[in-house]
């Protein structure tokens, strides 16, 4: 007799309220107009919901060069650095921003902070699309740390004028410990009144840790270069828990789980919810499953369309 397996579904997990909102944008706009539709670069870090939108019409371009002039292009959920909206106004472009409102808190507080004379620490990851966007905020006075090293030989101008921002994305508890470093370095660095790492990357990691201890493997659906998906499978491994990030269903292979009894499956926040259930069902394909769902949180968290599609 086959053993029954059993899945250990962490909740929340899959889209958040940023997500949805970019993602129902760029559908409304594809309903509403007949011209193209442009977004500079993803939407949001997912394949599925790229290629989706890309099948409906959606043409996805790396930088505003590649839209004619007073077309309607939609900036993707990680925001853009200043210069990229004054380059859409110089083309005479339609700007729809899809900017996460969490974000858009994030580019207010390095302007505040910058406006105030500060050096600005932002903690998060060279090259990502967020991370780009907020340093373009105040580039001359801004600069990132990745790692503790970073901190450690970060030279400032006046030490007693720092402030730090992070990254919407990043892991709670490495971040803790940058910030820590950060403040022991700098008594006097002064950060937002309230946390830049968003609710649900929070939760979802929190959701993950109860699960991840008392799994033999964990699955994070997501994109590879999705931040808090990655994270999610860092968080797990650092539980001393096998762990692997799947874009899709078809890329989960039955050896995985020689052994394997108890699963933990969480999916980052722009991952949708049908790619769950499409690793559910592959797993129960080869034998008698049981899932089981933990919920340590539960998001009520809407935000407001822009007014361009909120009649759409």
């Amino acid at each position: 007799m086959t053993t029954r397996r059993t899945i250990l579904l962490a909740s929340p997990r899959s889209f958040c309220a940023g997500v949805e909102r970019a993602v129902d944008i760029v559908e409304r706009l594809l309903a509403a107009r007949s011209g193209p539709i442009y977004v500079r670069k993803q939407i949001v870090h997912n394949t599925r919901v790229v290629d989706d939108l890309r099948q409906r019409g959606a043409i996805f371009v790396d930088e505003l060069d590649q839209v004619p002039e007073g077309a309607t292009v939609v900036f993707s959920a990680h925001g853009v650095a200043p210069v990229v909206h004054q380059d859409a106004a110089r083309r005479g472009l339609d700007v729809v921003d899809a900017t996460c409102p969490l974000v858009t808190k994030v580019h207010i507080e390095a302007r505040r902070y910058a406006a105030r004379g500060d050096t600005v620490v932002l903690i998060g990851h060279a090259g990502h699309e967020e991370v780009e966007g907020t340093l373009g905020e105040a580039p001359e006075q801004t600069v990132l740390v990745e790692t503790l090293a970073d901190v450690e030989a970060l030279q400032v101008d006046d030490p007693d004028r720092v402030s730090y921002l992070t990254q919407t994305t990043l892991a709670v508890d490495e971040t803790t410990a940058l910030i820590d470093a950060l403040r022991n370095k700098f008594p006097g660095a002064r950060g937002p009144d309230t946390a830049d790492i968003c609710y649900a990357t929070t939760n979802r990691q929190s959701a993950l840790t109860v699960i991840a201890e008392q799994a033999d493997l964990v699955l994070v659906v997501g994109s590879a270069n999705s931040s808090n998906s990655v994270r999610l499978v860092e968080l797990a491994e650092r539980n001393g828990t096998t762990a692997y990030l799947v874009d899709r269903a078809d890329d989960v292979p039955v050896s995985w789980f020689d052994g394997v009894q108890v699963v933990g499956l969480t999916a980052g926040a722009s991952a949708p919810p049908e790619l769950v259930n499409e690793v559910i069902e592959r797993i129960a394909s080869w034998g008698p499953v049981e899932v089981i769902e933990h919920e340590v949180t539960r998001e009520t968290v809407r935000f407001t369309l822009p007014p361009a599609v909120r009649q759409v």
